[in-house]
């Protein structure tokens, strides 16, 4: 049975504070909640007696006195966060404090199918756990990222394209047996990359923001009013395959003209090889050659970086269609920030001014008044960080027998 550490919403309230912003002191968690000192202050020594908050070491001046801060215990425990992706598997243990103690990634593609694959991951996070202070039993939490649609109520990947042998295979039992005493839970991959970055990334502190991943697929997850939002069924933001040319080439979907058949990472590099074998591009060519009839996006980057005409039309065409795109969404959404993230968008700076011209032309004034449009500020990590924050969503229980005349802002997630 899956270990919870058990906590009122009032404490909720406060570890999600500590978890959001770092370490606080009592003062600061009175102004940022409508409770009394006396309230923090009871709820602060429950946590404390609990041993899930401790007292930091270092100290703040307020007023000329010094000032307690807390932090979250991280020897209580720890969570993982594995980030499954379509070649390989990332993987990272953090104590309760929110560090990350150990890494480790591996190249495996995910058609080899869920038994290699979950074999393999549960395998690794097993000699990470040796590396640490933590036996098995203390690990409290695995969160997991998948490349494909996620039905987050039942825990299953449905009809993943991408994932042979892998549509409604039971992943959480599987982990669960090698960890039983970790909760389990699975997210659609960039749902997992959006809590990564409001949690450690240029996002941080952020409560409306779109993490649009542009890789081999194209995908969007969203973080409304600080969480993320789902949709019914949990396919919210899978913006790849909205048709953007009914006339355009065939998706893997079985649709025609999806965003991602026209500029996804394989669509880049299908038009790099055109213009390398046609001779539109003599660079493209060399690298063509040089690379054994092969081209990659990062090609078409460093080709667009010397100058390559072609490379800078292939580049600004994707910006403009993502951008077109998440016109829309802002739109309709009108978010704080707009974070672009995935293998592609290792492009770099012409990719991002490409989309950002698109978004800024497309959209209403006011919905791109105060907009951000910026890289990813942790990169490739994205994924892991976030699933190891989903684990830690799940690590608290809040109790249900509290007074239903006390109100608080932070409902159970």
């Amino acid at each position: 049975m899956p270990n919870r550490i058990c906590i009122t919403p009032a404490e909720k309230e406060l570890i999600d504070l500590i978890r959001k912003f770092g370490g606080f002191s009592k003062g600061d968690l009175v102004s940022y909640t409508d409770h009394s000192r006396t309230k923090i202050t009871s709820s602060v020594n429950s946590l404390i007696n609990k041993k899930i908050i401790i007292e930091n070491q270092g100290s703040e001046y307020s007023g000329g006195r010094r000032s307690k801060t807390f932090s979250l215990n991280g020897s209580l425990g720890c969570v993982a966060g594995v980030d499954i992706g379509a070649t390989g598997i990332d993987l990272a243990v953090a104590d309760l404090s929110q560090r990350t103690l150990v890494r480790a990634s591996e190249d495996v593609p995910v058609r080899e199918g869920p038994v290699k694959i979950l074999r393999k991951a549960c395998d690794i996070l097993e000699n990470l756990l040796h590396e640490t202070v933590y036996d098995p039993e203390k690990i409290l939490g695995i969160g997991i990222g998948i490349p494909g649609p996620v039905d987050f109520i039942n825990g299953t990947v449905v009809s993943p394209p991408i994932m042979p042998g892998w549509d409604r295979y039971p992943i959480i039992q599987t982990v669960q047996k090698h960890f039983p005493a970790a909760n389990v839970v699975i997210d659609n991959d960039v749902n997992v990359m959006a809590l990564g970055e409001i949690n450690q990334g240029v996002g941080k502190g952020v409560n409306n923001l779109i993490f649009v991943k542009i890789g081999i697929g194209i995908g969007a997850g969203i973080i409304c009013q600080g969480k993320i939002y789902r949709g019914a069924n949990g396919c919210a933001g899978d913006i790849g395959h909205i048709s953007i040319n009914n006339n355009g080439p065939l998706c893997h979907c079985g649709n025609n003209g999806c965003l991602e058949a026209l500029a996804g990472g394989p669509a880049i590099v299908e038009r790099s090889l055109t213009a390398a074998k046609s001779g539109k591009s003599a660079i493209l060519q060399k690298y063509f050659e040089k690379n054994g009839g092969k081209l990659t996006a990062e090609d078409v980057g460093d080709a667009a970086r010397e100058g390559d005409p072609a490379s800078i039309e292939i580049i600004r065409e994707c910006g403009q269609m993502v951008g077109n795109v998440l016109a829309s969404l802002v739109n309709f959404y009108n978010p704080d920030m707009i974070v672009i993230g995935g293998g592609v968008s290792n492009l770099g700076n012409l990719l991002l001014s490409s989309i950002r011209q698109a978004v800024l032309s497309r959209s209403l004034p006011l919905a791109t008044r105060n907009l951000d449009i910026v890289f990813s500020g942790i990169g490739e990590d994205a994924g892991v960080i976030g699933a190891a924050q989903l684990a830690m969503d799940y690590v608290f229980t809040v109790e249900q027998s509290i007074s239903s005349g006390e109100r608080f802002k932070v409902e159970e997630r």
